[in-house]
């Protein structure tokens, strides 16, 4: 019998998450190199996941315990990629979960990291284990897992799925597909990739409205905190892009000579020289965006535009009152957290301002809504609003295949409600 893959906790606590883990990395980068090539890229995309349920401490305990032993399962068993699993792999899954090898079994909680004192850094503990058994009496039971424990397992799997296809990364949920044809299921699986309870979540006009209109207000009243939040929000929906895109984090510092002029034609784009998966990419730059580049700029008593080597970071602390401009480029290039931060401060504070307006439904829905709607919402708006062509909008959003562009048309049930609202049965009638 081969020897057991080692399992090493992969997710720290959210306050230590985005610090990196030097351990953490080099295993993910073992395992990138020699068995799953898109490993790196997926295991990203679970650390954004978890952040945003970073607020509810059982749900992220719950969530990184599942999604630890869910990716030890695809990238040291199975040696496959997440993305590569039908519903027959989410079987074999289960399977494993059923009856977990004995050396994974612990009969104690343990924390997953540990501070090692030597070092003065977190480290995974080596003495955790994904399951845990019961004993009586000093002897060990049989290990069972019950069936609530399952469903909870599937349903985790789901939402990281779920979360997947927002992100353009797979059109598939198998544990929605292995629930639906389990002992737990209810009906047949849904007909296509993304069922109906999955759609793309996103802004509504209204809602988006309320979201650009707070971010000038904010700019107006604390120009220190804010002209840089309306500049983010702007960038993010004009270009569809990820938070990951502009913040800074190892080998990646945004400057502002990304957006470019072309020489010939006079047309500005942002270049993203680094995105999830290795991709990069050029995206048109609307008018607008460009004043709103030009506004934050002059914020930052530069000069309106940017030339062809102006490294000043994207995304700066602004100068406390009194001081040069120097001293806020000391403490520039602002990672994922602080600009997560700053896009959460100004939808909580649009959804207050729709709320006080009698908008309350719209109030609540915004507050169920992420930052990676801020992508989704750009995407949707353009296809479905300005009429923006298809290859267009795939193209700028990094879309590998026009069917994932597709599946933004008319995501909302409002706008298509909306659209049908006034349709004829018969046109030539008075």
């Amino acid at each position: 019998m081969p020897e057991l893959p080692p399992v090493i906790p992969l997710f720290d606590a959210p306050q230590h998450l985005e610090e990196g883990n030097s351990l953490v990395n080099q295993h993910i980068a073992e395992v990138t190199l020699n068995r799953v090539a898109d490993a790196a890229f997926l295991y990203e995309h679970a650390m954004d996941w978890l952040l945003e349920s970073r607020y509810s401490e059982n749900n992220y305990k719950t969530y990184r315990s599942e999604l630890t032993t869910f990716l030890h399962w695809c990238f040291d068993v199975e040696q496959l990629s997440p993305v590569a699993l039908g519903r027959r792999g989410i079987q074999r899954y289960v399977d494993y979960c059923l009856a977990p090898p004995p050396a994974l079994i612990a009969y104690r909680n343990v924390a997953q990291f540990v501070l090692d004192k030597d070092w003065g850094e977190r480290r995974p503990n080596p003495l955790w284990r994904p399951f845990l058994g019961k004993k009586a009496d000093g002897l060990i039971l049989p290990y069972r897992l019950s069936d609530k424990a399952l469903r909870t397992k599937l349903a985790v799997l789901s939402s990281f799925y779920a979360y997947l296809i927002n992100e353009e990364v797979t059109e598939r949920n198998p544990a929605v597909m292995w629930m639906r044809h389990s002992r737990f299921g209810t009906g047949p699986a849904p007909a296509g990739p993304v069922g109906e309870e999955e759609e793309v979540r996103v802004f509504s006009d209204l809602q988006w409205s309320y979201v650009m209109g707070t971010a000038e207000r904010l700019a107006g009243e604390q120009p220190e905190r804010h002209e840089r939040t309306l500049f983010l929000v702007s960038l993010m929906y004009g270009c569809y892009l990820r938070i990951s895109e502009v913040a800074a984090r190892p080998g990646f510092s945004p400057v502002m000579s990304q957006f470019r002029r072309d020489g010939k034609t006079g047309i500005w784009s942002f270049h993203i020289p680094v995105s999830k998966g290795g991709k990069r990419r050029t995206v048109a730059v609307s008018r607008e965006l460009l004043a709103a580049l030009q506004r934050y700029r002059t914020y930052l008593r530069l000069p309106a535009l940017p030339a062809p080597n102006d490294n000043t970071p994207l995304f700066v602390r602004h100068r406390a009152a009194g001081r040069g401009r120097e001293q806020g480029l000391l403490n520039a290039n602002l990672g994922i957290r602080q600009l997560r931060e700053l896009l959460d401060e100004l939808m909580a504070a649009a959804a207050e301002a729709a709320g006080a307006d009698g908008f309350e439904q719209d109030a609540a829905e915004m507050r169920s809504l992420t930052v990676h709607s801020i992508r989704h919402t750009g995407i949707t708006h353009d296809i479905n609003d300005n009429g923006r062509p298809l290859s267009h909008v795939q193209a700028d959003a990094g879309h590998d295949s026009i069917d994932t562009t597709s599946q933004y048309l008319h995501t909302g049930r409002v706008e298509r409600h909306e659209s049908a609202a006034n349709k004829r049965l018969d046109r030539l009638k008075p």
